[in-house]
């Protein structure tokens, strides 16, 4: 219960940034953090997409620092103005002028006034200048430069406002779509109350025009133009639309909004803009608010290499080429710092706000313009809920290492469909939210392992670190909670070992040289077994015990158990050999396997308690242990075991037994060395052992002494000579004194 309260702990900590996340995506919890860091990631992705080409379709012309200091101070003369739009309609060729700039003021100059006083003054001069409207034409610059845009592509500039009490000047033109085309349903539109427009005499000589302000993002930055806005119940257009429309021909603008369903029944906003001439109907996606990205193609001004720039002074005074500009798309703005023109975008913190329209005019005529879609909250909690899947499966189950892969992983993938979904469809979709949430839930995840699972390891190394080895810790610190100390029945396999020999050599010894060397035997045998995944129970004595398959569970304990057996009989060379230098006897080992049903747990009193094993089992290894003396072997192991094992080794049938306290018989096996396997001369031994070992139990005891005279013949120095001999004296004292009739072949042993 306790693991299943701390796995509800962790799900509960950590579904909680989930659910502020998915707050935030559908707008209940805005968190400003997230959506500053979508802005900086918008801007990164724009800055390492840029293009840094030149667009030759669009040029502006510049009303620059070297055209005031060459021609005056801003604002010009109309009549200037006159003769440049002139120029770039008739010398020039341009294909669509559009002037980012208002003409609000009447201009009336010195001579025109003059001109009026002296006809107010005369009525003769009245008379005589009534007769000569031409005279004062040529002084009416206002009239000149509306006679200059009569019949031409251009479009003039005005500009909204919301914050001057409603102040309108000049004339609007008509706007592109009225309420009607809305089809009843309410928009997000940007909603103005206020304007600035050209005065009425050039609003009516220009064919269109375009409001060109823009409110930029709530850090100031302009990233964001909105196509279509709303005043006195009508729809008006940009300029960089105003323009675009024009050089298509005009086609209608029809404001698209998604078809009414029932989840979208409370939709606010628009979800395109159409573009319809005849049959041919075009469509610009755009945001809610009618907004879409402003897709800049480098850096800004007369050297950002993204457009032409031409000095107004050097078109006005005839300083360019003839037609240089023949069907091109031309915006007359200005970049001298005090026309107060200059924006800050994410690519530039000072950018010519004329740039921004050609910007604009260049994404609408490639028909790419970046756009944070209607149903970005859609893609947005979709995204954080396949996100919080994969992570809230994957980190619990995954070690530190690869919980950093995986979550390196889902950061890759979020920012790939990201990519692809800008590059590709030109979908500008949120990703802040998803990459906070990966965040914290993978400092979540390890802070939780640190704190609560890391103090869960500490003690299981404590518990177990003593009995088991340090790789099986490991392997059990993965899952803390899996693992405790109480008892439980597991089918193990158990192990005693016991050093033969001990006593003659312990009187040999001083107590100094003999705890060296039963430091030294227990050291080599328990690295055995721990090499072989067993863990330690005790030292008993002379002796050690040790099981497989607890505290971590393993499929094949019994073939470990028997490796270690092997490796532990095969590992006393070493010491023997410095035992012989010395004079002393050398030691061997005997060691009994059995494999069984055993309880297995945190066993002991109040005062002292130890992980350890208990059973029939565990006797029956005891009892195989001490046989392994008197069968002339090292390793002595129970059918069960052998059984377990499998056929990895080579096994010799030793005796069919029952040992004191037990009515069910047990056959004991001991593995041959692995060299003996394969080995003709050895199954020719393993043929004639069998032989004799069934003679044996049918008493027929004359074969069986043949076939055991046969062995000691062709195998005089075979390693199993004592348990050949062995057998030899049980069948002569048959010979003496035969078995009772109910004999089955199973030898009793009457003492432990």
């Amino acid at each position: 219960m306790r693991a299943v309260h701390l796995r509800l702990l962790r799900c509960t900590l950590l579904i909680v940034p989930v659910v502020l996340a998915l707050e935030h995506a559908v707008g209940v919890l805005p968190l400003r953090l997230v959506e500053q860091l979508d802005l900086a990631i918008d801007d990164a992705r724009l800055r390492a997409t840029l293009v840094h080409t030149l667009d030759p379709r669009i040029v502006v012309v510049d009303v620059d620092e070297k055209s005031l200091a060459e021609l005056g101070r801003w604002p010009w003369p109309r009549d200037r103005l006159a003769a440049l739009t002139d120029e770039l309609f008739v010398r020039q060729q341009a294909g669509v002028v559009g002037f980012d700039m208002v003409f609000a003021e009447p201009e009336e100059g010195a001579g025109l006034r003059a001109f009026r006083q002296l006809a107010a003054a005369d009525p003769t001069i009245a008379q005589r200048i009534a007769a000569h409207p031409e005279w004062q034409s040529v002084l009416d610059h206002d009239a000149r430069f509306a006679q200059a845009l009569g019949g031409r592509a251009a479009v003039l500039g005005y500009y909204f406002t919301s914050d001057r009490d409603q102040h309108r000047s000049g004339v609007l033109p008509a706007p592109v779509a009225a309420a009607s085309a809305l089809r009843g349903r309410p928009v997000a539109l940007l909603e103005w109350d206020g304007y600035g427009a050209s005065l009425a005499a050039f609003v009516r000589a220009a064919p269109t025009a375009g409001y060109f302000n823009f409110p930029a993002d709530s850090d100031g930055v302009v990233r964001t133009v909105n196509l279509l806005a709303q005043h006195a119940g009508g729809c008006y257009e940009a300029l960089a639309l105003s323009m675009f429309r024009l050089a298509k021909g005009g086609p209608a603008v029809v404001p698209g909004q998604p078809p009414a369903s029932a989840w979208l029944r409370d939709f606010v906003g628009l979800s395109s803009i159409h573009l319809v001439q005849g049959a041919q109907r075009d469509a610009i996606l755009v945001d809610a608010h009618a907004g879409v990205r402003v897709p800049y193609r480098g850096a800004g001004g007369p050297h950002g290499g993204s457009f032409e720039y031409l000095s107004a002074s050097d078109v006005l005074q005839g300083r360019v080429a003839p037609g240089h500009l023949k069907g091109k798309l031309v915006l007359v703005g200005t970049t001298a710092p005090g026309a107060f023109d200059l924006r800050a975008t994410p690519v530039a913190r000072t950018y010519p706000g004329v740039e921004v329209h050609a910007n604009l005019l260049s994404g609408l005529l490639d028909g790419r313009l970046p756009v944070a879609p209607d149903r970005a909250t859609f893609v947005e909690v979709v995204q954080l809920l396949l996100t919080a899947a994969a992570l809230l499966w994957a980190l619990p189950r995954l070690r530190a290492a690869r919980a950093v892969v995986a979550t390196l992983a889902v950061v890759a993938a979020l920012v790939a469909f990201n990519l692809w979904a800008y590059l590709a469809h030109a979908l500008v979709l949120p990703l802040a939210s998803a990459l906070l949430l990966t965040a914290l839930l993978f400092a979540g995840s390890m802070s939780w392992g640190y704190i609560v699972e890391g103090r869960a390891r500490r003690s299981l190394a404590r518990l177990f670190g003593s009995y088991v080895p340090p790789e099986l810790v490991a392997e059990m610190a993965r899952d803390p909670q899996r693992y405790d100390m109480r008892a439980e029945n597991r089918v193990l396999t158990v192990m005693f070992c016991d050093m033969r020999n001990f006593t003659r050599v312990s009187e040999a010894l001083s107590p100094e040289d003999l705890r060296g060397l039963i430091n030294r035997f227990f050291s080599g045998m328990t690295a055995r077994i721990r090499a072989h995944r067993g863990t330690l129970d005790k030292y008993i004595g002379d002796a050690i015990m040790a099981f497989w398959g607890a505290p971590v569970a393993d499929a094949d304990h019994a073939e470990h158990a028997v490796c270690a057996a092997l490796a532990m009989a095969g590992g006393l060379e070493a010491l023997n050999a410095e035992l012989r230098q010395r004079g002393l006897p050398e030691i061997g080992v005997g060691i009994g396997l059995n494999t069984g049903l055993v309880c297995v747990g945190d066993m002991g009193s109040d005062i002292r308690r130890s992980y350890t094993v208990m059973g029939d089992a565990v006797n029956l290894a005891s009892r195989i242990e001490a046989l392994t003396r008197h069968y002339g072997v090292q390793v002595l192991v129970g059918e069960a075991t052998r059984a377990a094992a499998g056929e990895r080794f080579a096994w010799v049938e030793v005796d069919t037994v029952r040992v004191k306290g037990k009515q069910q018989s047990v056959t004991l096996f001991t593995p041959a060395p692995e060299a003996a396997a394969g080995d003709p001369r050895f199954d020719d031994e393993m043929r004639l052992w069998r032989l004799a070992l069934s003679a044996y139990r049918h008493q027929h005891w004359t074969q069986a002494q043949t076939h055991l005279d046969g062995l000691r013949r062709c195998i005089p120095t075979s390693p199993l000579n004592a348990l050949y001999s062995q057998l030899a004296e049980r069948i002569d004292q048959y010979r003496r004194t035969p078995p009772p009739p109910d004999w089955d072949g199973v030898h009793n042993f009457e003492s432990k």
